[in-house]
């Protein structure tokens, strides 16, 4: 089940996103359509299908950004998040290799799943990452299991966004 939380950054995004679709894709490809449609025969006309099509997808994101937007709960930073892993943290992990002569380094930041698309590290707060390191400390192991392995993370840093 997708947990529907996000950052204020991340509604900041969304917000900027639904304002450039409505304020100037969308306009810019209604004049395209019309600008087509007026050349005559749409049966072959490319321009025309190709914007028609291109119409729908921007109406139908906008309806779903002005729907996601009314159903999220932001979840600003608080000072009693500080020393823990929780939502909207930049969380840094390291792991030993089984001969303890490799560490493997990872940085990321837990989020909802309205912000990852185009996010780069960041992760869903449903993941199994996510669920073993919630509430924990620096200095704390989590064990991750996934179907094919399961790791052992060592919490090197934990950050918020103020």
């Amino acid at each position: 089940m997708k947990t529907l939380m996000i950052t204020p950054e991340g509604l900041e995004k969304l917000k900027a996103e639904l304002d450039h679709l409505w304020r100037v894709e969308r306009p810019d490809t209604t004049q395209k359509v019309a600008w087509a449609a007026s050349l005559g025969d749409r049966s072959e006309n490319a321009d025309y299908h190709y914007n028609k099509r291109r119409l729908r997808e921007i109406d139908k994101r906008i309806l779903y950004l002005r729907k996601c937007i009314d159903n999220l709960k932001v979840v600003p930073y608080h000072p009693h998040q500080e020393g823990k892993v929780m939502f909207g943290a930049w969380v840094s992990i390291e792991s030993r290799s089984k001969s303890g002569d490799k560490v493997m380094t990872n940085r990321f930041r837990i989020v909802g799943s309205e912000e990852l698309i185009g996010a780069k590290n960041y992760i869903s707060m449903d993941s199994p990452m996510a669920q073993a390191l919630l509430k924990k400390e620096v200095g704390d192991e989590v064990v991750v299991k996934t179907p094919a392995h399961q790791f052992v993370w060592r919490i090197t840093k934990i950050e918020y966004q103020k």
